[in-house]
């Protein structure tokens, strides 16, 4: 079957008391058994005309419908735009960020957003997941490096979506923070929602918090900095910015959350010469691929500002 469509068929005496995930995965060409739930869960398959559950047993004769939803059209115009790409099949494209590109068209940034350059590079993306953001499952922010998913087709995308959904992707971050960690590696377990004064920041004070979980290791110590390597466990919008932040070691280069326990803005810092944008990149990530269902991992190298900070970090005065 194509990646969208319309698609019908009959329970025969052999599938009876069969879920009705396992059997739209079997009848169903390109649809694995956690896409067909998640078809189900948002009443795209119906029994007999009426939306049923993924768990639901069929019975001879019960008709099975349904439907993958077609690619909406899009306003964005395909611009050329600069990234990397890491891996591309004719389902997905695994994208090297560059510290600078924003991800979609939003207020202040109309064109030459990824959004833009995707469309450049694959026109067949259009539309697909949504017509402000096609092919986008995640996000990064503008100034965050590093490695993002993109779906080439609306199976694909709403595979993707469900992962993160059910946090069975991986994701992995390198940070250089302000500061010596006290320990090895640790966690940071604080709820994170809307700052109550400064809309455009996110709190760990907010009145309507949402759990949140970051966990840490170090990498690497500096006289006065951190390298972390920083997993999550939770999906929140700035969430390993805003936890850092929370125990006292800000991000460096960090226009909203980079301060130290002694206060210093680390968005004022120029090291030497140059001001820092925040040194904060998306390494690895771990997925399974929305047709095989293989485990698939890969890793964007560190950009090259990163790794000028953490040499001239490195020649100020290394402790190990």
């Amino acid at each position: 079957m194509a990646a969208t469509g319309g698609f019908t068929f009959v329970i025969q005496p052999q599938e009876a008391d069969q879920r009705l995930d396992v059997l739209v995965a079997a009848r169903v060409a390109a649809v694995s058994r956690s896409l067909a739930a998640k078809l189900i869960a948002r009443g795209l398959i119906c029994v007999n005309g009426t939306p049923r559950k993924a768990g639901c047993r069929v019975k001879p004769g019960d008709t099975v419908s349904g439907r993958i939803p077609a690619p909406e059209a899009t306003d964005c115009a395909p611009e050329p735009v600069d990234f990397g790409i890491l891996f591309e099949d004719q389902h997905l494209i695994v994208v090297n960020k560059p510290p600078g590109l924003v991800v979609h068209p939003a207020a202040g940034h109309y064109s030459g957003t990824l959004v833009h350059g995707l469309l450049h590079h694959c026109p067949d993306i259009q539309g697909v997941g949504g017509q402000r953001r096609p092919g986008i499952v995640h996000r990064l922010d503008k100034d965050t490096s590093g490695v993002l998913l993109v779906a080439k087709n609306q199976i694909a995308h709403i595979h993707l979506a469900g992962q993160f959904k059910t946090r069975t992707i991986e994701k992995t971050y390198l940070t250089i923070v302000w500061g010596q960690m006290p320990a090895e590696s640790g966690a940071v377990d604080l709820p994170i929602g809307r700052h109550p004064v400064d809309r455009k920041k996110m709190s760990t004070h907010s009145r309507r918090a949402r759990s949140a979980q970051t966990l840490w290791k170090v990498r690497r110590l500096f006289q006065n900095a951190s390298l972390l390597e920083v997993a999550l466990k939770t999906g929140r919008t700035h969430q390993i910015r805003v936890h850092l932040a929370a125990i006292g070691h800000g991000i460096l280069g960090d226009p909203l959350y980079g301060k130290g326990r002694d206060g210093r803005s680390q968005w004022s810092l120029h090291a030497w010469g140059r001001p820092l944008r925040q040194m904060l990149h998306a390494w690895r990530i771990g997925f399974y691929h929305p047709e095989s269902n293989t485990r698939l991992a890969f890793e964007a190298p560190l950009p090259r500002d990163m790794v000028e900070t953490l040499r001239l970090l490195a020649a100020s005065a290394s402790t190990r």
